[in-house]
């Protein structure tokens, strides 16, 4: 591991320019391109200025989110998340195998066909979804950066946003720090035409539906639909 030498990893988006990977933590990747790093620490140049979570304990929460669900994956479906080289945790890192960039800077950060990238995309992506839902593990974190590609096998990444029924209760606003500027502006108007209000508990299978279609631009085709029946079905 001390081998490596690594770097900030970034999503290069048309029209916009490198942007950070993830909102909540630091993303690392290896010069190599056979290792990305979750740092679940607040790095100021990483995010610009534009920090999300700010208090240590939150930090904190979403860390170990990380690495309970991550866990519970790596018991019930190995096979669907990176094999992990290391966790770190006094520095609260967790270091993945990889086969270079996540799917989504492959398809050139765009929503169109990933088909190019990896032709059964999506049924793969769909049964990782269901292996979700048979835990009983809402995922809020849906963006295509959250997989990379291992041996042609697609893996999941980002459970520091995930919930159980075991949970308490929580509205949109309780977790609008999880949430980009520009997706956050597009739900709020998606809530304001479905009379669901920001800062009202809500269950988290409504939270479920309103995540998934928050990510329509971000998937082509009738993949938001397609993943609205594996993840929203009884069991």
């Amino acid at each position: 591991m001390q081998e490596n030498v690594f770097e900030y990893y970034y999503n290069n988006v048309p029209n916009k320019g490198l942007c950070r990977n993830n909102l909540i933590y630091t993303s690392l990747i290896s010069s190599d391109r056979k290792t990305f790093c979750q740092w679940f620490y607040n790095d100021t140049e990483y995010h610009g200025l534009k920090n999300k979570v700010v208090k240590p304990e939150l930090m904190q929460e979403k860390w170990e989110r990380e690495v309970g669900f991550l866990e519970k994956m790596q018991t019930h479906y190995p096979n669907h998340v990176p094999v992990v080289e290391d966790i770190d945790y006094k520095n609260k890192k967790i270091y993945y195998q990889i086969d270079g960039y996540d799917i989504w800077e492959q398809n050139s950060c765009t929503g169109e066909t990933y088909e190019k990238v990896i032709a059964d995309w999506k049924e793969q992506i769909l049964e990782i979804l269901g292996c979700y839902r048979k835990l009983g593990i809402y995922k809020y974190s849906l963006h295509p950066s959250s997989y990379f590609i291992v041996d042609g096998k697609i893996k999941s990444i980002n459970h520091f946003f995930c919930y159980t029924d075991e949970d308490r209760p929580i509205s949109i606003s309780d977790i609008e720090s999880h949430i980009s500027e520009e997706r956050l502006y597009m739900l709020k108007d998606y809530l304001a035409k479905n009379s669901v209000s920001y800062d009202t508990k809500q269950t988290f299978r409504t939270l479920q539906e309103i995540a998934l279609n928050s990510f329509r631009t971000n998937f082509c085709g009738d993949f938001i639909s397609d993943a609205k029946k594996v993840m929203l079905s009884d069991q």
